[in-house]
């Protein structure tokens, strides 16, 4: 990374700074970092057991399917999903606090014995589906979080530090050579007078 920068003490205070700044912040960034790949395999887990958990359900009542044709799907319906955040490593994930379920009973005495049982299995299939998309948008939250903390670790700790560092030997180094010319000028300078005296002297 091109650092713009002069020669001189108030760029070296100043880049110093800088780099103090991004030193000090480069182990809470990998902590963060670290913690929310803790989080994101968390949720992905999670989301893989809902995902496995769902697939059985299904595949325990695919046998049914022509008990399904005769079920009424206006017996129960989707009415809310609430949800809450939480925040994980300084990001704000869902929380799935409740599932509300609309159930039309009045007229289940003229309907088949099972009905009240496939009502049971609709809310439990629907649950484990609406979990685990919570538990994805959870993930890709997360996930999106880490990659941005990745991105500026590597930034700090393979471009800006190292061009600071860069920045700051060249100016210091700068300033020494100026500060020996300067000495070397004065002694110079000395040596001439000293010798101007002693021709003086002589004379």
């Amino acid at each position: 990374m091109a650092i713009s920068f002069q020669y001189n003490k108030t760029a070296l205070q100043g880049l110093d700074k800088q780099l103090k700044v991004r030193e000090r912040a480069l182990p809470t960034l990998k902590n963060k970092e670290s913690a929310l790949r803790v989080e994101v395999k968390k949720a992905k887990d999670k989301a893989t057991d809902l995902e496995n958990e769902y697939n059985k359900k299904i595949a325990l009542y695919e046998g049914l399917a022509r008990l399904w044709g005769e079920f009424d799907p206006n017996l129960i319906r989707l009415n809310d999903v609430r949800l809450s955040s939480k925040k994980i490593a300084g990001v704000f994930t869902p929380v799935l606090d409740k599932i509300i379920f609309e159930t039309n009973t009045e007229n289940l005495f003229n309907q088949p014995v099972w009905f009240p049982d496939g009502i049971s299995i609709m809310k439990e299939t629907a649950e484990i589906a609406i979990e685990r998309e919570v538990y994805l948008r959870k993930m890709e939250l997360l996930d999106f979080a880490r990659k941005k903390t990745t991105q500026k670790v590597n930034l700090y700790e393979k471009v800006q530090i190292p061009g600071f560092m860069d920045a700051i030997r060249k100016i210091k180094r700068f300033l020494e050579d100026q500060d020996n010319l300067s000495k070397s000028a004065q002694k110079i300078v000395k040596d001439r007078q000293e010798a101007q005296r002693m021709k003086e002297a002589e004379v």
